[in-house]
């Protein structure tokens, strides 16, 4: 039986040249058939709310196995985290897996994807958290990387060097983290 992974990709519709599209694509190649990564098309992508992207990431967790896998690209690892911080999913999870993630600050229109300051504290069980993250990132800054790393320390971290945030030809340092993760378990 395959592993599941849920993969929830950032704003925008994935399939644009410059959307987690050929991330996904690239996984699914790269882990093969001891992996089955779930990539659902989040609502209204162009326009995201947390209300709905909220509302579609629970049911996607409620058909997932227990011991998930689950990975967050750009804006779709924001809405994840700040799922996961409700406290209402409470099912183990193997491994969280958040790339090119922005840390939003509560102010304006940001604090609809803005964590609680205590958020980690409200995070269900998970064994593995990995963040990934440009130096020169050219849509997030690197300081949301900073920002993660001070309230998640538990969290291996992965500097990458370049400007790359969609990683369009893949990102080779994910599958293995995500292959060794899940032999661990």
């Amino acid at each position: 039986m395959s592993r599941q992974i849920l993969f929830i990709h950032g704003a925008g519709h994935k399939d644009q040249s410059l959307g987690s599209g050929k991330l996904i694509s690239y996984l699914q190649k790269q882990l093969g058939s001891d992996y089955e990564v779930l990539a659902p098309d989040m609502p209204d992508p162009e326009h995201p709310t947390y209300q709905t992207w909220g509302g579609q990431i629970e049911q996607e967790l409620g058909k997932l196995d227990t011991d998930a896998l689950l990975v967050g690209h750009s804006l779709g690892g924001s809405m994840l985290l700040k799922y996961l911080a409700q406290g209402t999913y409470q099912r183990p999870i193997a491994g969280l897996f958040l790339v090119a993630v922005p840390y939003w600050e509560k102010q304006g229109w940001q604090l609809e994807y803005a964590v609680p300051d205590d958020f980690a504290s409200r995070l269900p069980p998970i064994r593995h958290i990995f963040l990934y993250h440009s130096r020169s990132d050219e849509n997030v800054p690197f300081s949301s990387l900073r920002r993660y790393q001070e309230k998640l320390p538990q969290a291996t971290i992965r500097v990458l060097d370049g400007k790359e945030h969609s990683f369009t030809e893949g990102l080779p340092l994910l599958a293995q983290d995500i292959k060794q993760s899940s032999s661990r378990v």
